[in-house]
């Protein structure tokens, strides 16, 4: 298959007291005044938005309704240890409506899809909680 760009997005961030992120298209504009916790939800809430794409794309493929209430809650943990910082992940997935075991299906088949949980995949621990 031939390489296609979907979509590239474009932002510039500032850092200091009136720090700020902005993204070329002017929907997303955060003001980011040091110090800030600013990068863990914002890093939750592109891989949940991620994640209930690949959510649908799942379902469709397996010919499920994808319930129209469908929501991911992340948690997005900053740690350090001896070793320095690094990230831990929770999603907490809800797919009201389906069966539990369909449910499950879809979850493993969307990080299988999510390009946020491909780029995580071995490099943070991340748990995944049907809700």
């Amino acid at each position: 298959m031939t390489e296609k760009v979907f979509y590239t997005g474009r932002t510039h961030t500032t850092g200091g007291p009136n720090g700020a992120g902005r993204s070329s298209d002017g929907f997303l504009d955060v003001k980011l005044p040091d110090p800030h916790p600013a990068a863990e939800n914002l890093f939750g809430v592109a891989w949940s938005a991620c994640y209930i794409g690949a959510l649908g794309l799942a379902a469709a493929q397996q010919k499920i309704a994808l319930p129209a209430d469908t929501a991911v809650d992340a948690q997005i943990d900053l740690v350090r240890d001896a070793s320095g910082f690094f990230l831990r992940a929770r999603l907490d997935v809800s797919l009201p409506g389906l069966d539990r075991a369909v449910a499950q299906d879809l979850i493993h088949a969307a990080h299988a899809i999510c390009p946020y949980s491909k780029a995580v995949h071995g490099n943070i621990d991340v748990t995944t909680n049907l809700l």
